[in-house]
């Protein structure tokens, strides 16, 4: 006796529109977007091109504005930690996911990060100034500081940008070190670049004697 066929299930609007999604970010993990087209969407997703324009009528530049709106909702939620435990675990915790997405999304997430892609806009570089806003909130969370002042706010966004920079050189240089010797040399220049603030900054002193040092 042959095998029923398993019943065919058609997607909901938001079901196709995420399976559209994780295909082109598939393909811009991999590929550079002004490489990626329209019919190469449509055929990792095993759709039609007018199926794709159907979701995204505003074509590619839609379309990758969108996967990078969705890839940039995952990395905000990296750093998004319970306030629960020792702050620099914590913080390590967050930057295995973080390195764990930049593994996984390699040409994507320099792309983003990089905007040398041809189809980028303000609006592309807006999202990626949004996930830092996001990841410098979520630390000012962690080190319990409610009005964070502009050394402190400076020390943060410089080391989220030393992370960016780390991990764009980590995938030139073959993902190497391992994540986990990158992980823990990054929360150390979190570290360090607090310690030497703290030296002119009494508000960033206080997190160093109190938050730190309960923090390892």
């Amino acid at each position: 006796m042959t095998p029923a066929a398993p019943a065919y299930r058609r997607l909901s609007v938001e079901e196709r529109r995420s399976q559209l999604l994780e295909a082109a970010l598939t393909l811009f993990a991999h590929r550079a977007p002004e490489d990626v087209s329209l019919d190469d969407v449509a055929e990792a997703a095993g759709v039609s091109r007018p199926l794709v324009y159907r979701y995204f009528p505003g074509g590619k530049q839609q379309l990758y504005e969108a996967a990078l709106r969705s890839a940039a909702d995952q990395l905000r939620l990296c750093f998004d930690e319970p306030r629960q435990g020792p702050l620099l675990p914590r913080l390590g915790r967050a930057l295995d996911r973080y390195l764990a997405f930049v593994d996984g999304h390699d040409a994507g997430f320099s792309a983003l990060l990089q905007g040398g892609s041809v189809v980028e806009t303000s609006r592309t570089t807006a999202l990626v100034d949004g996930v830092r806003r996001a990841a410098a909130d979520h630390i000012h969370s962690h080190l319990g500081v409610s009005d964070p002042g502009p050394r402190l706010r400076m020390t943060v966004r410089m080391w989220i940008t030393s992370v960016e920079a780390a991990s764009l050189i980590w995938l030139d240089e073959g993902k190497q070190p391992p994540p986990g010797e990158l992980r823990d040399w990054l929360v150390d220049q979190f570290v360090a670049g607090l310690t030497v603030t703290a030296a002119r900054d009494a508000q960033t002193a206080e997190l160093v004697r109190g938050a730190l040092a309960a923090g390892t």
